[in-house]
């Protein structure tokens, strides 16, 4: 299983216990996306990975990219700064493999591979620009354990929904679930040019009557998909399941929890009703600026865009009304670190029997395989 540690905004490397050092192999990932930057870095265990240190500052990369298309100097550096820090929290790991990647604001950005060199050049950072097809792989790759949970449903499912909203866009994955083998196949994605910091540029905070204009644009955009693979039709069947990972969705399962402050291991795999969850959006959107930056699961960062991110849920949620919601606070750098535990186990697995052929047989050591969820 996946062993969580918390998100840490921290400005400075944190001092790694020696003992913690020996139970390697360690493997490092970052997520350079259009209002975060992200960073997990995870030992290997048998069934996955542990984290041992992780990362997260919010940089809104892609502030003002819809109206320029190029990413800001300021925006840079804070994403700079924040990718800095990641750099020197990874020297204090021996990591056998590190993955960094960008997404939606470097994607669209005229100038977003000139700002990658840039801070390959002063970081030391190689990251990729990946596409969206693969942003919605890692997303199911970190989520397919949440795709076999159990429900008190008599019909179990057989297709899934999983999104995940960005600063810059949103990712959306028709998934086809096989119970018995517990797998999961991408049946279609699409990736739509709408996140929470595009959203606030268009129609600013969501108060009001904009919000339902909000709505209605994200609503637009997603017809084109549900024309195609007609969602809805299996929704009615009642044998969809609907996974949302993004901060939009962490956040609105601690409103209508009520939780006094957000707690990744309370939240992380929950289900709830999806009345539950627009019932928080109604509490939010209930609240001005002020109240929202002193909501305990908002707070000022992010209190200018979390409107926009309940748009974009509720539209999804309107168009597909499944009646419950999993909430999953993982994505990324989840799939990323699970990839290169299971490659390295791979590796290993194939090395040892390499020299088996040559030599004394010996017992498997403890990284010898890994879990594909």
């Amino acid at each position: 299983m996946m062993r969580y540690g918390t998100d840490q905004n921290l400005s400075g490397p944190v001092p790694v216990h020696a003992s913690a050092r020996r139970t390697g192999p360690f493997f490092g990932a970052i997520d350079l996306g259009t209002n975060n930057c992200r960073l997990m870095i995870a030992a290997g265990t048998p069934n996955g990975f542990r984290v041992v240190d992780s990362f997260n500052r919010s940089v809104r990369l892609g502030e003002g990219l819809r109206a320029s298309g190029r990413l800001a100097e300021e925006s840079m550096k804070r994403a700079l700064d924040a990718l800095r820090i990641c750099a020197e929290r990874m020297k204090q790991w021996p990591l056998v493999h590190v993955r960094a990647v960008a997404t939606e604001a470097c994607r669209q950005a005229a100038n977003g591979r000139e700002f990658l060199a840039r801070v390959q050049h002063e970081t030391g950072l190689a990251i990729d620009i990946i596409t969206a097809r693969e942003e919605a792989e890692l997303a199911l790759e970190s989520c397919s354990p949440l795709f076999r949970q159990t429900e008190q449903r008599t019909i179990s499912a057989d297709r899934g929904v999983l999104f995940d909203i960005g600063g810059g866009s949103t990712e959306v994955a028709w998934v086809r679930i096989d119970p018995e083998r517990q797998t999961q196949t991408l049946i279609g994605t699409t990736s739509i040019p709408v996140g929470v910091i595009t959203l606030q540029e268009m129609f600013g905070e969501g108060h009001g009557a904009s919000y339902e204009v909000m709505l209605r644009h994200v609503q637009d955009y997603l017809t084109g998909f549900e024309n195609v693979h007609r969602i809805r039709r299996e929704v009615t069947l009642g044998k969809t399941r609907l996974i949302g990972t993004s901060g939009t969705v962490t956040t609105l399962a601690g409103v209508a929890l009520s939780l006094p402050r957000y707690n990744r291991s309370v939240i992380d795999g929950l289900t709830l009703p999806g009345p539950s969850m627009i019932d928080a959006i109604g509490s939010l959107r209930g609240l001005d600026r002020d109240q929202l930056s002193d909501h305990p699961c908002v707070g000022a960062e992010r209190s200018r865009f979390v409107l926009a991110g309940c748009a974009i849920f509720e539209a999804i949620h309107r168009l597909w009304p499944v009646e419950n919601v999993t909430i999953a606070d993982r994505g990324l750098r989840d799939g990323m670190l699970l990839r290169m535990a299971r490659d390295h186990g791979q590796r290993s697995l194939k090395g040892r029997h390499a020299t088996s052929r040559h030599s004394t047989p010996r017992s498997r050591g403890p990284y010898g395989t890994y879990a594909t969820i």
